[in-house]
């Protein structure tokens, strides 16, 4: 964080000092929320949740090294005290962010956030120093720790926005107010807790509303091939660039293809030129995430084929995010067990069939989390999804939502041994071990809470033999 003194501080979040004895001692290193995280002159944000509180660590951070404590009680160390340690984390990074005047991307969309974030990241490096969300800290503790990490030498500060409701992202946007919004789609990810996408639309299009006029240098990213996101366009002041496969898109794609290896490749086209692009990353559904970086990149004067190299150059940086490992024996693992929506599991699904072209493939799939009543529909229709894309055997793991998948799979014509539903990993593990042969493809995917990172792991150790080459 940009150096300021405790004093300073207190005023910004409208906090009190205690026990500290020269208000003049400025915080020059990370603020942070855990303690394993500190760092001499570091400022400790004490959270209160539902197994820890951190107010109860307030010695230790300052004995290594944290100059005081954000809390909400007095806590016998150097601290600042605030009515609501939240609030104040908020009102610390919009002060921070104001004051450094750094270009603010933010994004959202109900899949592939993570991801495009990532790519944004890597392209925008390549011209000015640039801070990132790491993983998807996206909420509202997250995105203002992110954005206290920027300091007077960042000139992109790229933040991931989720919701959970109407006025999520409204909130995120007036913490760190976005010079760019971009919103990549509008899908059933939380359709559970939204009521309806026409809802989920609604949150989501909070961002653009929150953009400075054109006249200001406010620029609306839009994906044109989503008609919910393309009609956002209404309810913003701030330049609209279209991006998409789209003919009418700003910055669109042609000639989309997937190598043999399941990467895509395409014609890049922006208003200033147009560059080929091979990815590294893998499944088709990254060519839409391309573009949406591509588009960023190109309203903050990047060219064609800047933007083309570093788009072909950029790797995932988080974990679990169709991250593709090769054993020693030649089985390929492809851990994507970070999250899963139906969206992003028909992707996943395709790339996986991408993938394996010639080769035996293995879906190891769990639930989808908080999709209300349309679990039922999305889960058989994944199921189904997998026996027309020819996967060669679908793992079901879990409970009622893996039944659903296995039920789609037969209902579509997985009437022998292509399909099976396991109760939980171990016993996915031990079927896998069993069975897997050198050269077979195994995609493993579920939403978090399943946990299904854990047969990827397992898979991994199994053939270990000698050391895993990761690509």
């Amino acid at each position: 964080m940009i150096a300021l003194s405790l004093a300073e501080i207190a005023a910004v979040v409208g906090g009190q000092t205690h026990d500290i004895p020269d208000p003049s001692v400025q915080v020059t290193g990370p603020v942070v929320r855990d303690s394993r995280e500190v760092e001499p002159g570091s400022l400790f944000v004490a959270f209160v949740g539902e197994r820890v509180d951190g107010h109860e660590y307030a010695r230790a951070v300052v004995e290594a090294g944290a100059v005081a404590v954000l809390a909400s009680r007095p806590v016998g160390v150097p601290a600042i005290v605030v009515d609501d340690v939240q609030s104040a984390l908020g009102a610390l990074a919009r002060h921070v962010v104001r004051t450094l005047g750094t270009t603010l991307v933010a994004l959202t969309g109900s899949a592939g956030k993570t991801s495009t974030k990532d790519l944004i990241a890597q392209v925008l490096r390549r011209k000015a120093p640039t801070v990132f969300t790491p993983g998807s800290l996206n909420n509202e503790i997250g995105l203002p720790l992110t954005a206290l990490s920027a300091t007077e030498e960042t000139k992109f500060l790229v933040l991931e926005m989720g919701a959970r409701g109407i006025g999520h992202i409204r909130y995120l946007a007036d913490l760190t107010p976005p010079k760019i919004g971009l919103v990549l789609n509008v899908g059933t990810a939380h359709i559970g807790e939204f009521g309806g996408r026409e809802q989920i639309a609604q949150a989501k299009g909070e961002l653009v509303e929150s953009l400075p006029p054109a006249s200001e240098g406010g620029a609306a990213v839009l994906n044109a091939d989503d008609p919910l996101v393309r009609a956002m366009a209404s309810r913003t002041k701030a330049k609209v660039v279209l991006f998409g496969e789209s003919d009418e898109a700003d910055v669109r794609a042609e000639n989309v293809r997937l190598t043999d290896t399941g990467q895509p490749a395409f014609r890049l086209h922006t208003p200033s030129g147009a560059s080929d692009v091979t990815m590294r990353l893998y499944g088709e559904h990254h060519v839409s995430n391309a573009l949406a970086a591509a588009a960023v990149a190109h309203e903050l004067g990047m060219s064609a084929e800047e933007i083309a190299t570093a788009l072909s150059e950029a790797g995932s940086l988080s974990r679990w995010r169709m991250e593709v490992t090769e054993r020693p024996d030649g089985v390929t693992i492809v851990n994507d067990a970070y999250n899963a929506n139906p969206e992003s599991m028909r992707a996943a699904l395709r790339a996986l069939a991408a993938m394996g072209k010639g080769r035996r493939t293995w879906a190891v799939l769990g639930k989808m989390a908080e999709l209300g009543d349309e679990a039922l529909a999305e889960h058989d229709a994944v199921g189904r999804l997998a026996v027309r894309l020819n996967v060669g055997k679908l793992v079901a793991v879990g409970g009622r939502e893996a039944a659903w998948l296995q039920l789609g799979a037969y209902n579509e014509g997985s009437w022998g041994e292509e399909s099976v539903h396991v109760s939980d990993a171990q016993a996915a593990v031990d079927l896998l071990r069993s069975e897997l042969r050198p050269g077979d493809v195994v995609l493993v995917k579920a939403s978090r809470s399943v946990g299904l990172e854990s047969v990827a792991q397992a898979l991994l150790e199994t053939g270990a033999e000698g050391e895993v080459a990761a690509r």
